[in-house]
């Protein structure tokens, strides 16, 4: 059944899993774990299944496949400085929030973590990424900014 498993059931095991940790450690905390594992799942996604010898094109074709592949959602690169790191990307179709009812708040801290590992293992550079648009916000795809810690974000961690 493993593979066939509806949305919903994900859905329900994570979102229960964040009310119980906000209501024990507070809604800081919770964001920061959930972007936190993201991360390191991002970092594994990375070192176990994707090619990161390709040239930087030919990697984000292979990473849009791949996601697409793997049912987590539909990725496109709206920008990506090759000087600065700077980078906005979009997923659509996004396993976590594609559907869900307008909140008002974005809701992929997972997700913003996640990517932030991908990146992490391809550029060898740290990186922060925020959603600025979700699902949950009105939005019909999930936009996330991403830029390279800077030395002090490093330090206050």
């Amino acid at each position: 059944m493993g593979e066939n498993m509806p949305v919903y059931v994900y859905r329900l095991f994570q979102f229960t899993i964040k009310d119980e940790l906000a209501k024990r450690f507070g809604n800081n905390a919770t964001v920061d774990i959930f972007r936190n594992a993201g991360e390191l799942a991002g970092k594994e996604f990375a070192n176990h299944l994707l090619n990161l010898e390709l040239p930087f094109n030919e990697f984000v074709a292979h990473l849009q496949g791949v996601l697409e592949e793997s049912k987590i959602g539909i990725l496109r690169i709206e920008k990506f400085d090759m000087d600065t790191g700077e980078a906005v990307l979009t997923v659509g179709e996004d396993l976590d929030c594609s559907g869900l009812p307008i909140t008002g708040e974005t809701v992929c801290n997972y997700d913003e973590g996640f990517l932030a590992g991908i990146l992490k293992v391809y550029t060898k550079k740290e990186y922060i990424v925020t959603e600025v648009d979700c699902w949950a916000t009105g939005s019909r795809v999930c936009r996330f900014e991403a830029n390279i810690k800077k030395s002090d974000e490093m330090s206050n961690e």
